[in-house]
């Protein structure tokens, strides 16, 4: 079976010396490098998956949705914007950058 996502990791809020924006979420994803490897994700769906203690229709696994907005340095890193802001217990955590939308 293959996946139709990319692996990527929570690394924080983007942030100042002092200040932290929670708007913001920085974001490692597997396997980019550079900058111009980063630029083929800008616009796609980014997902974090997590499990909660409580129930809710059914089920424990809750999803909170994204999307990646720009490059961040030289490192392959990217900023991304979460429908709620990630809370800081998810930074490190996993997350899935999907294929779509496609911009080829």
């Amino acid at each position: 079976m293959t996946r139709l996502y990319s692996k990527g990791r929570i690394m924080g809020h983007q942030r100042g010396k002092r200040n932290s924006h929670p708007n913001t979420t920085l974001v490692k994803i597997e396997g980019v490098e550079n900058t111009k490897d980063a630029t083929f994700y800008l616009g796609k769906r980014i997902a974090y998956v997590y499990r909660a203690p409580t129930e809710v229709r059914g089920t424990r696994i809750r999803v909170i949705w994204g999307r990646v907005t720009r490059t961040h340095g030289n490192s392959g890193v990217v900023r991304t914007k979460f429908s709620h802001n990630i809370p800081p217990h998810a930074f490190g955590a996993s997350v899935r950058v999907l294929l779509y939308p496609s911009n080829i």
